[in-house]
This record gives structure tokens, sequence and C-alpha cells, in this order.
């Protein structure tokens, strides 16, 4: 099993800025990728942005040159710099991380969220 958990959720006004951390835990062999997901009331969940293991990196076209994820492979975390925050933002992010042993196909795994609010 794979454990996700996300940190670093809070309420910023609009302009400002939050980083988000999340890290993985648990037994797997390798993490092929992870990302960042959010929720905003009433809406459906929306990718944010993703990285592999190898160092790509893709956006969504809403937060791309606002949002810059990185990641520690040795440290199985994600972060994500998130500037120039807009109300429109505001949402409960998620990371997820696809993970597995080598032997098997590997599965996606989500934390459970953390409350990004941007208001002024």
């Amino acid at each position: 099993q794979v454990q996700v958990v996300e940190s670093g959720g809070g309420s910023v006004q609009p302009g400002g800025s939050l980083t988000l951390s999340c890290a993985a835990s648990g037994t797997f062999d390798a993490i092929y990728a992870m990302g960042w997901y959010r929720q905003a009331p009433g809406k459906q969940r929306e990718w944010v942005a993703m990285t592999t293991t190898g160092g790509n990196t893709n956006y969504a076209d809403s937060v791309k040159g606002r949002f810059t994820i990185s990641r520690d492979n040795a440290r199985n975390t994600v972060a994500l710099q998130m500037n120039s925050l807009k109300p429109e933002d505001t949402a409960v992010y998620y990371c997820n991380a696809v993970a597995g042993r080598l032997s098997t196909a590997p599965s996606t795994y989500w934390g459970q969220g953390t409350q990004v609010t941007v208001s002024s």
C-alpha cells in the first residue's frame, strides 16, 4: 500500500503565494509520476500539474506560468509552488502518486486533500 499526505494549504489574498507539499510512503518499488488535482465547490475534480520520474512536467492552461511543480525523487515528495493566486484557484487540492511494484502494473494513490482559499 501507498500513503499520500498533503500539507501547506491555507488562506491567502489574491496575488499571494502558497506552497503545497506532498509525500508518498509505503510499499512500492517505484513512483512513476506525481501530480496535483483540485476540486472547487460544485465542480468536478480537475488536473492541475504533474511530473514524472524523468523530470517531465506539464501544467493545465489555467495555471501555466503561475504554478510550478517540483519533485524530490529521493524523498518521494512533490511540491506545488503557487504564485499570483486568483479567487478561482480556491479549491481542495489533491496530490496523487502513480506507484507500484516492478512486478505488477502501477496504481494511482490519492491524498485526502488540503484546502486553498484565495479571498480578499
